[in-house]
Parts: C-alpha cells; sequence; structure tokens
C-alpha cells in the first residue's frame, strides 16, 4: 500500500511536496530474522483475508465509510491493529480511491459506490510489532472494458515485477519489468509514489520505484528483506495533483488510475508473497 510513500530522491523533492505528503526513511534496509517474518506473515495475512473479503461484498450502493468500518473490525477480531487509522493523522483504517482518485482517498458516508467504478482499497495491519500492507483494485459492477484492461494491465505489472526479485538481483530489474509491461499497453507508470520497505515501520527503506531512473539508489535484494511492490497506473497522463483535504490524490487530466500491491520477503531464488489472498 502506499499511504505516504517515502521521500524520493532529494532531486525529486519538491515534485514530492506538490503533489502528496511524504516521510523520511529513518532506517537502513533491514533483512528480518526468521522470527520476525513469521509475525510478518501473520500481519500479511490479515491484510490479505481483510482484502478477500471486501473484493467479495463491496458492491453498488455501499459506500466507502462502511467498507472503511468493515476492514477496521475485522482487522482487530483477528489481533491487529490498523496500520494506517492515525497514521500522520489519516482518519481511517482503508484509502478508498475510486475511478481517477489515485491514493489515499478518504472513506466516508457520503461516497457511495457505484456500478461501473474503479474502486482501489488499501489496507495494513499491525501485528505484534510488524506491519503487512496490500492494496486491491475492484471492477465493481459493470465496468467498461477499458477499466477493466488497465487494472488487469496493472495486476500483471505488480507480478512482472516481482518475477524478477531474487537475492542478487536490483530494484532496477524490478522497475524495468514493471515499466516494461505498463508502456507496452499504452499506460503511465505514477512516478510521484512508490513501493517501500516494511517491517517494524509502515514504510522503510528501500523505496521500491516502478520506473528506470538514475535519481534513487538501485540496491541490490538480499533474502529477508521485505517489501511492498505496488505498481500505479494511470490511464493517460503521469501527472498527479492533491485534493484540498490534502490526503487524496487524483490524476490532473481526470483518467482512470489502477494499483495493485503485495508484500514480499526476498529468497534466494525469488520471492514470497506474504499478502497472497489466494485467487
Amino acid at each position: 500500500m502506499n499511504l505516504f510513500a517515502d521521500l524520493l530522491a532529494s532531486t525529486s523533492e519538491a515534485r514530492a511536496t506538490a503533489t502528496g505528503p511524504r516521510i523520511q526513511q529513518r532506517r537502513g534496509v533491514e533483512i528480518k530474522s526468521s522470527r520476525e517474518l513469521a509475525i510478518m506473515r501473520k500481519a500479511s495475512h490479515i491484510v490479505a483475508t481483510v482484502l478477500r473479503e471486501i473484493m467479495e461484498m463491496a458492491e453498488p450502493g455501499q459506500t466507502t465509510a462502511d467498507l472503511d468500518v468493515y476492514a477496521e473490525r475485522r482487522i482487530r477480531e483477528m489481533g491487529a491493529t490498523p496500520s494506517f487509522k492515525g497514521y500522520h493523522g489519516f482518519p481511517a483504517s482503508i484509502c478508498a480511491s475510486i475511478n481517477n482518485e489515485v491514493v489515499h482517498g478518504i472513506p466516508g458516508p457520503k461516497r457511495v459506490i457505484k456500478s461501473g467504478d474503479l474502486l482501489k482499497v488499501d489496507t495494513g495491519a499491525y501485528y505484534e510489532g510488524y506491519h503487512g500492507d496490500s492494496c486491491i483494485t475492484i471492477c465493481v459492477g459493470e465496468v467498461p472494458e477499458s477499466g477493466q484492461k488497465l487494472s488487469r494491465v496493472a495486476q500483471e505489472s505488480l507480478m512482472a515485477g516481482l518475477s524478477k526479485i531474487r537475492a542478487g538481483n536490483t530494484l532496477l530489474d524490478i522497475a524495468g519489468a514493471v515499466e516494461d509491461h505498463v508502456k507496452a499497453h499504452g499506460y503511465s507508470v505514477v512516478e510521484d509514489y512508490t513501493g517501500h520497505g516494511v517491517g517494524r515501520n509502515l514504510h522503510e527503506e528501500p523505496s521500491v520505484f516502478n520506473f528506470r531512473t538514475d535519481d534513487l539508489p538501485n540496491i541490490t535484494l538480499r533474502s529477508g528483506m521485505t517489501l511492498a511492490v505496488e505498481p500505479i497506473l494511470n490511464a493517460g497522463s503521469k501527472a498527479c495533483r492533491t485534493l484540498k483535504d490534502r490526503w487524496t490524490v487524483v490524476t490532473q487530466d481526470g483518467s482512470l488510475s489502477a494499483q495493485w500491491e503485495h508484500t514480499i520477503v526476498v529468497t534466494s531464488d525469488g520471492c514470497d508473497i506474504l499478502t497472497d489472498r489466494g485467487d
């Protein structure tokens, strides 16, 4: 999930400030122990369970507040607390971003979900000192093929990036695979928001970018690194802007946006998807 993605490199700070809030990375890249990974698996399983249930229940006529209430209740029932609620003042347990909303949409009782909506639901769970983080895009009711394709390509780009993860490869291997798949289908990669490390903190080093760049460090992957990989695609321009609520980010040109995210752990020969929903 991309709630308050990490600061980009200093050359990109002006752009980051203009498009939405960020947080500073406070630790170096951490390698998780087997004990820590066992806890993160539980946290991530809680996230996966909640998102799977929301995917099954979301329908026209509900409000995004309904989904938020459900998510918080289920997270707490499973022994965790919502990672997002209160995080830098965010007021909810999920981000609910609809259609041209890119990230950080605030759930509300007046935000009614309609047939044809492209709904991004991003959430996290904090369990015994560690976070899990994931996002899905839901095609609500009768979504036009254009919206369905955008979501499908976003999910495919996530999996393309994950296919490049293994000890010894680099962040640029992930970024290149995502970017190539997105551009092959004529979409734009949102560059203002990136994936990130995840563990004791919701956002840790490194920034996991989805596009080739010389402005961010090309870190070599090592077994035990835990990352939240989250491509965000726009149907039109990559340009985004933040609304007056200072949270909701939308596409500059009003085009649709889609996002998929998994928390993973790097292994010697690939990666283990901790937030796998089994679908």
